[in-house]
């Protein structure tokens, strides 16, 4: 066991959209990630997401509206629904998915990120 200082571990990120481990709990890990610009709109088969921002602002896009979060914000995205994060400045996001969970979900393109980095 040890503190890991966020503001840090954020650091080690170089590129927006691609995820890094930060820690595993049970079947799930705790992700860090930067997104800065629009994403895929995408929805996951079997897995729910957890969106908490650490800084910036997110926009969360639905079929049927949007969800914008500042920081210390979040939310709880059940698997099935459709969306699409959008950063319109540099947002840095903490997630919690289950390890099965690919970014893009049922899309495949070039944000799409097969094997993920551990950040320790």
């Amino acid at each position: 066991m040890k503190k890991i200082n966020l503001e840090e571990s954020f650091t080690k990120i170089q590129e927006c959209w691609k995820p890094a481990i930060l820690g595993e709990i049970n079947d799930s890990y705790v992700k860090l990630a930067k997104f800065d610009g629009e994403f895929v709109w995408h929805y996951h088969k079997a897995e729910d997401e957890f969106f908490f921002v650490v800084k910036g602002t997110l926009r969360l896009q639905f079929r049927e509206k949007e969800l914008v979060l500042h920081e210390g914000e979040c939310v709880f995205v059940p698997h099935g629904v459709e969306h699409k994060p959008i950063a319109d400045a540099e947002v840095h996001v903490l997630l919690f998915e289950r390890k099965s969970t690919l970014s893009t979900g049922n899309v495949r393109s070039e944000l799409t990120v097969g094997k993920l980095e551990r950040l320790s």
